[in-house]
């Protein structure tokens, strides 16, 4: 089930010659985490405010739940959460208040300090947020995406500037969300949170998408089937390269397996900056 059907998606800001977004066509099914990659200026953002309600006056078609877009009222902030990449927050006030103030927009509301202890923010709670650090900032954000319940998350660069530790907390809090049967739309220019994250992911670039599938699928699609193994001789390292579609019944390779004393092996399975830097044409900048 598509908890969003986008057809033909178009937008063009008022002091522009070009559209921003140009004929976009995805769908995000019920339960999966999908990725809206692609370099800076592509359409993401633009994109994504549209999917918020923040950008009216598209063309095309943006179903939500079954119900276009358009038709929503403020309703449809009761069940999203959204955690754009630069945080908001009233530096006078407390974490914890200001998780306080923005969860009484809502009528669902989840307990605050439980979230606040998963991301590790707790012991600072009564702190003013304008003595965070921006991991820290980037944290709270994150908590703030999820005080109402939601049932479908909007997140961009959710792990940027954080810690390998940090970053891996918010991950797993993010699959979690997904095992409870939530949805996400993540953007983000960091491929290791695609990799661990994503179900599918779609390329943007100059407002069209220009590729879609799982990472998985992609990453054969655009490498090479080949695979590298490296042992050791009397010489030194040893590489031999052979060709992935016959391996299995490759004499020479059942042999060296049998025989070397092997160090490494390795298919040509692209990696995701790769193909990000392949498909865009774009320095990948992550």
């Amino acid at each position: 089930m598509a908890v969003f059907e986008v057809q033909g998606l178009s937008y063009q800001y008022q002091k522009s010659h070009t559209q921003a977004v140009n004929q976009v066509d995805f769908k995000i099914e019920k339960g999966e985490i999908f990725g809206l990659l692609g370099p800076s200026g592509a359409g993401k953002s633009t994109t994504q405010k549209i999917l918020t309600k923040l950008l009216e006056h598209y063309q095309g078609s943006v179903i939500y739940n079954d119900q276009e877009l358009r038709t929503y009222g403020a309703d449809f902030y009761e069940k999203i959460g959204v955690g754009f990449e630069l945080p908001v927050h009233f530096n006078k006030l407390s974490g914890l208040e200001n998780m306080q103030f923005f969860q009484n927009l809502y009528k669902t509301h989840v307990p605050i300090e439980p979230l606040l202890e998963q991301v590790g923010l707790l012991a600072d709670k009564d702190k003013r947020v304008g003595e965070y650090s921006k991991g820290m900032k980037m944290r709270l954000n994150f908590v703030r995406a999820l005080l109402n319940d939601p049932d479908f998350l909007f997140l961009d660069e959710v792990t940027n500037g954080l810690d390998p530790k940090n970053a891996k907390i918010i991950k797993d809090m993010i699959l979690a969300f997904k095992a409870a049967g939530g949805t996400v739309l993540l953007t983000t220019h960091l491929m290791g949170d695609v990799e661990a994250l994503c179900d599918r992911v779609a390329f943007i670039k100059n407002g069209a998408i220009i590729e879609s599938d799982t990472p998985k699928a992609l990453k054969i699609k655009y490498g090479e089937r080949i695979v590298d193994v490296e042992y050791k001789t009397d010489k030194g390292l040893t590489k031999q390269t052979f060709d992935l579609s016959d391996v299995g019944k490759n004499d020479a390779f059942i042999q060296l397996l049998k025989t070397a004393d092997i160090q490494t092996i390795h298919s040509g399975e692209t990696s995701l900056e790769d193909i990000f830097i392949l498909i865009t044409g774009d320095t990948y900048d992550g």
